[in-house]
């Protein structure tokens, strides 16, 4: 089974290029962060012409979660439970083909410091207490989304330029760290441990052509699953498009009797 992950930043302006990939790739499941629409604004009978179920998590023109699978989208989980003032859509989670799925949006926080840093961080508790409260170690989970964070300097194409920058900073990796810490495995670095691969990359200055980016888009995975991963990628093609997602896909390959 392949699942992605994509922050195609606005499901409306980019549907032709996440369809053209769709065809293209031919993921079982991929989970979408930055729909930036409503659920009924949201494209599903595209995606069921390419024989794809959605669910959606969506709010007017920010955020917004969302799952394409060719399988069954079972037990859907909209949000955390208990909604606090000033909450985003950015978590949806199911069930598809025997593992509990997690597609999240971990918010930018904008400057260190600032308010929306403080929100970031209580929000990646919030997730943390999420996957404590609902799943057990045991049981098999992939969390995936624009986590907005680089974990490691060599998630970084310049770690000094990036120094007392938000998306690096030592709290954010250190709430990070916390979400791994409860039982995760990033599947990327299961069969990559080499810096230079990046899943984002700003629209100024070139930096796409320069390769000056940052992998912030992750799919980590319980014990259960990093056992029966056979290979995970960047790909890099989609970004090289005209008018595209600033995010690029990343994708495992999970081996599964249930296909």
């Amino acid at each position: 089974m392949k699942i992605a992950t994509w922050n195609v930043n606005s499901i409306v302006a980019r549907l032709p290029l996440v369809l053209r990939w769709l065809d293209e790739a031919k993921p079982d499941v991929l989970c979408m962060q930055e729909i930036k629409c409503v659920e009924d604004k949201f494209p599903a009978m595209a995606f069921e012409e390419l024989g794809y179920k959605t669910a959606a998590f969506g709010q007017p023109s920010y955020n917004g979660v969302a799952f394409a699978s060719r399988f069954d989208i079972q037990n859907v989980k909209r949000g955390f439970t208990g909604a606090e003032p000033g909450d985003h859509s950015r978590l949806i989670a199911a069930e598809i083909n025997g593992i509990n799925i997690v597609n999240v949006y971990i918010p930018n926080g904008s400057e260190v410091g600032s308010d929306k840093y403080i929100f970031k961080l209580n929000w990646m508790n919030r997730l943390r207490l999420f996957f404590k409260e609902r799943y057990s170690q045991t049981d098999p989970v992939l969390v995936c989304g624009d986590f907005n964070v680089a974990p490691e300097d060599r998630d970084v194409h310049d770690p000094a330029k990036w120094v007392g920058n938000v998306l690096v900073s030592p709290r954010e990796r250190a709430s990070l760290e916390q979400i791994r810490a409860w039982g995760f495995i990033d599947a990327f670095r299961l069969f990559t441990e080499s810096s230079g691969a990046f899943s984002w990359w700003d629209y100024r200055q070139g930096a796409f052509q320069k390769n000056d980016g940052l992998r912030i888009d992750h799919i980590w995975v319980t014990k259960s699953v990093a056992e029966r991963c056979q290979s995970s990628w960047i790909d890099k093609e989609p970004r090289s498009w005209e008018r595209p997602s600033d995010h690029t896909p990343v994708i495992v390959e999970i081996a599964t009797g249930k296909e």
